[in-house]
């Protein structure tokens, strides 16, 4: 094929950077993948363990952590689309678990120093993570709710499959718990996702890998993506990979054979479940690209697209989300995705969607430039920041255009 979307000779050098990250240890192994007006392009490059001389392939199988999240709220979306739950539809008929909710009068106050919430939680909540509940970046010593919700096991840490309940009893514990904030104030990462997990499987009457698979990922032929890997094909899973917080030495996070996603999981988690391949997120990225239809095949209607990928937080919502100083500077947030609402990089595109596993992966798609870019790795984020070999991987690909 003929290079008309990238220059090749820019390519090749967006191939030397990536090949760069493996040379000097920052990763082991990675895969690439640029697409622009249907021209796709991959690359794979190292191994997929430290120790052993295992290539990475295009299909090799990644724990994409967060990028659960943007297939979660499609899934919800589908939902509303069949009228079978309303945007702005209380909760609490599928959820009573979350009904009648007390709120914290002070974030790191005591968990009994509560009042009643203003009002119920909603569907437009859980996808914007504006619920009142979420990850915080503090100290649980200093937050009694966030030393309770660990003590708990709701998920207020890096993905660990292993270690959360199954569904009705997460959500029994959850709904123990007082809210950290009034619905809709302030903009709380990860928690919604999980809930909407909950959610989708109360409402559609399946479990959630079930309503996923028959609804999204067989119509897309995302035939490797789910919360867990088969044992017949264990050895295309790479051993992820973390900077141990005691030490700070890189560490083992997860084994392939034996480790956490070898076996389907009690709770299959709606924020930071899954696992996938390269070629199977791109299907997922050209949908959302292609505002709904891949190959054929409607997943959702151009407009429920539209919604998801503008940008819903208002002014004062950004201003109290301190997770990551000054990411809504020039950023908002959708339904599952973040939005690039100001032009502030190389890549940094207005209208450019996507999102970051944190556990080592990213995807982004542009609809101005028609593209989309995704990158698998296994090593683990040390920072709400992106590394330098994402951030490498997006200039690296933009620079690449050739036009």
């Amino acid at each position: 094929m003929s290079v008309t979307a990238f220059s090749r000779a820019r390519l090749a050098r967006m191939h030397d950077i990536m090949a760069s990250h493996v040379e000097r240890g920052s990763v082991s192994g990675l895969v690439t993948l640029v697409s622009r007006r249907g021209e796709v392009h991959l690359d794979a490059i190292g191994t997929q363990t430290r120790d052993k001389h295992i290539p990475v392939r295009h299909d090799s199988i990644f724990r994409i952590s967060s990028m659960t999240k943007p297939i979660t709220a499609v899934a919800t979306m589908i939902l509303v689309e069949e009228c079978r739950v309303r945007l702005d539809e209380p909760v609490d008929r599928w959820l009573p678990e979350l009904a009648e909710r007390k709120v914290l009068k002070r974030e790191n106050g005591p968990l009994e120093d509560t009042v009643p919430a203003n009002r119920s939680i909603t569907v437009r909540d859980l996808l914007t993570f504006r619920m009142g509940f979420g990850q915080m970046m503090a100290s649980p010593e200093d937050n009694p709710i966030l030393k309770e919700a660990i003590a708990q096991e709701i998920g207020m840490g890096p993905p660990s499959p292993s270690t959360l309940p199954a569904p009705d009893e997460w959500l029994r514990r959850l709904g123990q718990l007082p809210l950290m904030h009034q619905p809709g104030e302030k903009w709380m990462y990860n928690t919604g996702s999980d809930v909407l997990g909950v959610l989708i499987a109360r409402v559609s009457g399946q479990p959630l890998e079930t309503f996923l698979r028959e609804r999204v990922f067989e119509p897309l032929g995302m035939k490797d993506t789910g919360f867990s890997v088969p044992p017949s094909e264990i050895d295309r899973l790479a051993t992820s990979y973390w900077t141990d917080p005691a030490s700070g030495e890189l560490t083992v996070y997860d084994e392939a054979a034996n480790g956490q996603w070898s076996r389907p999981p009690a709770f299959p988690s709606g924020a930071g479940g899954l696992v996938s391949t390269i070629d199977d997120y791109l299907a997922f990225a050209q949908m959302m690209l292609t505002y709904g239809k891949h190959k054929g095949t409607r997943i959702l209607s151009r407009p429920s697209i539209e919604t998801m990928i503008t940008d819903q937080l208002t002014p004062e919502q950004k201003a109290k989300s301190g997770l990551v100083s000054g990411y809504f500077d020039h950023h908002g947030w959708g339904f599952g995705v973040s939005i690039v609402t100001r032009r502030y990089d190389v890549a940094a595109v207005p209208g450019r969607y996507g999102w970051d596993g944190g556990l080592g992966t990213s995807w982004y798609s542009d609809p101005k430039e028609d593209m989309t870019t995704i990158l698998m790795t296994q090593r683990a984020w040390t920072s709400p920041q992106p590394p330098e070999v994402c951030l490498d991987f997006w200039t690296s690909a933009y620079q690449a255009i050739d036009d």
